[in-house]
């Protein structure tokens, strides 16, 4: 039997391809797109079916981002450095992440689906910031609509073309999965590399949690910078003490305040301290010669059972 559009508008094949949008969004590797292209090309000859699809598709975001707002809102901002371990994006995706919320506020879910890394650590950083249950079913609900219909519709623009190409495809199988195995694997390889790309420019000495307590209570005690953005610190509100708050994208706006004869130390709640790292390079190219990052920067300070003060409001 040959592999056609009309023959894709049944049950089952929907079934199969609301699985595979729900996969997707849950956070596992499939790709969900060109399932989408090709659900569009079916629904521009099968309406009623087309709408199913659609409503399938958004209801498997809004179930998949509903399971992790609840995990985000259970256990905050662990939830976020346990996405970025796993993923393939460099552990900068919690930091980078907040600062969109604290740029777009709300509108980031909405947006959230089209920007890569962004999609899959939003549900639970809005549940994490306890944004209102209702508020979010509403956005997500939005987001899921238009990123499937937008797909949806591209895919029934181009039936013509999906309907010459489907045949094909099915003729050549076997060939077919080689390719797009070594596709896939060749992306999974790219992003792997880029990721130890990114770790490397994070090399640097470190200084653990009781050494900076030694030197805070020497003469020269050092200047403790907290580089986490509104919404990190929204997230967990308390700081070392006497740390000055300067967010990761004010930090050159902030160079000239920076004392340079002394010892600066800079912290965040990241993963792999990716963003004091950042920061410390930055000061480093412009001429700080004594910059380490906190090793496990606030979380660690906190284990180790030091003082810690509540942010100003």
């Amino acid at each position: 039997m040959t592999l056609s559009l009309d023959s894709l508008a049944t049950q089952g094949a929907l079934v199969l391809m609301v699985a595979n949008v729900f996969l997707n969004q849950l956070g596992i590797p499939v790709p969900a797109i060109p399932t989408l292209l090709v659900a569009g090309a079916v629904a521009a000859g099968h309406p009623w079916w087309g709408l199913e699809m659609l409503l399938g598709a958004s209801a498997a975001c809004v179930l998949t981002d509903a399971i992790w707002y609840v995990a985000g809102r259970r256990y905050g901002n662990s939830v976020m450095k346990f996405l970025c371990r796993i993923s393939l994006t460099p552990d900068s995706c919690v930091s980078d992440t907040l600062l969109r919320f604290d740029r777009w506020g709300t509108k980031a879910l909405v947006f959230a689906k089209f920007v890569p890394g962004l999609a899959l650590v939003a549900p639970p950083l809005a549940g994490a910031m306890r944004m209102r249950w209702l508020t979010f079913l509403g956005l997500t609900s939005l987001a899921g609509g238009v990123w499937a219909g937008l797909y949806i519709g591209v895919g029934a623009l181009l039936r013509p073309q999906v309907d010459w190409l489907l045949p094909r495809i099915a003729e050549v199988g076997a060939t077919a999965a080689g390719v797009i195995g070594v596709l896939l694997t060749g992306y999974v390889g790219f992003k792997w590399w880029e990721r130890r790309r990114f770790l490397a420019t994070l090399r640097m000495q470190r200084i653990g949690v009781h050494e900076l307590h030694g030197l805070m209570a020497a003469e020269q005690a050092p200047v403790v910078i907290d580089v986490r953005s509104q919404g990190a610190s929204q997230l967990q509100p308390t700081r070392i003490p006497g740390a000055l708050l300067v967010p990761l994208q004010h930090v050159e706006a902030k160079l000239g305040a920076l004392t340079r004869d002394r010892e600066v130390v800079v912290y965040c709640t990241c993963p792999n301290e990716a963003s004091a790292a950042r920061v410390a390079r930055t000061l480093m190219n412009h001429g700080f010669t004594r910059v380490r990052p906190l090793h496990g920067g606030l979380d660690a300070w906190i284990e180790a059972g030091y003082e810690i003060e509540t942010l100003p409001p």
